[in-house]
């Protein structure tokens, strides 16, 4: 179980958006196999300007903007990385994950496997997702469960820009591939972030964001900022311990578990379908673990099982809040 990342160390006020730009940019002064690739990154910055400046910086050798052609520049970090580099490949959109598939489940995730372990797969795909934006249904999916269900993929979903920072640099500096969730809502969330160029977190391990006595919650990416509010709302009347487990596979199971074994409830708040996915692997695993420490039924906070409407209103209905995390810990406790 960790603790609170920054604790310790010199640290500066980042935003999410800013976390990720260092992490980029620490792990290219560093290392000189490291290059981004994807669409947009370089002379436009990204479209949601996390790349803005590292083109100026290292060169259009080391950020690389490509054709609309998901296929071909993912499959061209899969050979990159075969071959010795650490390619950094941005997906604009985790809803256009399915265009490459067959390079990312059928090579990329399995090429150190079926060669007996003597090619590494330094890889990292940077991808957003997430609702909010009016973006309509092909631009506001949430795709982490997908990807953590095959094996050989490491799957991480920061939800602070601390752990965005520590986080993407294990991931660069990981020989397995990694794909990279960011909530495209949390860009302008600000943190303290250390400053230390070495800084990096375990993909593996959760984070206990906040103690409690009372109920867990278990909460990702933007919700997990929504259920540390609830958690402070509630303060004097349910004492509540939010979890950020930071990467989905490999999940800590060991710190949830803990912390339910402690709090006898949990409840799990994550922005993806409700069916047949990250709520139903976590509340398993605790079943499995800590049966008999469940005081109350486990509480799912998710998307019902539908697409995002384009409709502010409809969007803002089928997303889950702050609100919905409130309500579930109120119906167990």
């Amino acid at each position: 179980m960790s603790t609170t990342a920054s604790q310790e160390q010199a640290s500066t006020t980042m935003t999410f958006r800013e976390a990720i730009r260092a992490a980029l940019r620490e792990e290219m002064d560093r290392d000189d196999d490291v290059f981004l690739m994807g669409e947009d990154v370089g002379v436009y910055g990204g479209v949601f300007e996390v790349t803005q400046g590292l083109l100026d910086e290292f060169g259009p050798e080391r950020v690389r903007d490509t054709p609309i052609s998901e296929q071909g520049f993912v499959g061209a970090g899969v050979g990159a990385a075969a071959t010795g580099m650490r390619p950094v490949v941005e997906v604009m959109f985790s809803d256009f994950l399915g265009v490459p598939s067959e390079q990312i489940i059928n090579q990329m995730a399995k090429m150190r496997y079926m060669f007996g372990g003597k090619t590494e797969m330094g890889l990292t795909i940077r991808t957003t997702e997430g609702g909010g934006m009016g973006a309509a249904s092909q631009h506001s999916g949430t795709m982490h469960t997908w990807f953590a269900h095959f094996p050989g993929i490491k799957v991480a979903a920061p939800g602070t820009p601390t752990a965005a920072k520590g986080l993407l640099k294990s991931a660069i500096r990981s020989n397995d591939p990694v794909v990279f969730f960011e909530d495209k809502m949390i860009y302008e969330q600000e943190g303290e972030v250390p400053e230390n160029d070495d800084f990096t977190l375990p993909i593996g391990e959760a984070n206990v964001e906040r103690a409690g006595e009372d109920v867990t919650v278990v909460a990702t990416q933007r919700l997990l900022g929504e259920s540390l509010e609830t958690a402070e709302a509630l303060e004097g009347d349910v004492s509540v311990e939010v979890i950020d487990p930071w990467s989905l596979y490999p999940l800590d199971t060991d710190t949830i578990v803990e912390s339910v074994e402690k709090t006898g409830r949990l409840v799990i708040a994550d922005e993806s379908p409700l069916s047949y996915g990250t709520h139903a692997e976590i509340a398993m695993r605790v079943m499995e673990n800590a049966f008999y420490s469940i005081a109350e039924p486990i509480q799912r906070v998710g998307v019902p099982d539908t697409h995002i409407p384009f409709s502010p209103p409809l969007e803002n209905e089928v997303l889950p809040h702050g609100e919905d995390v409130r309500a579930a810990i109120e119906r167990i406790t």
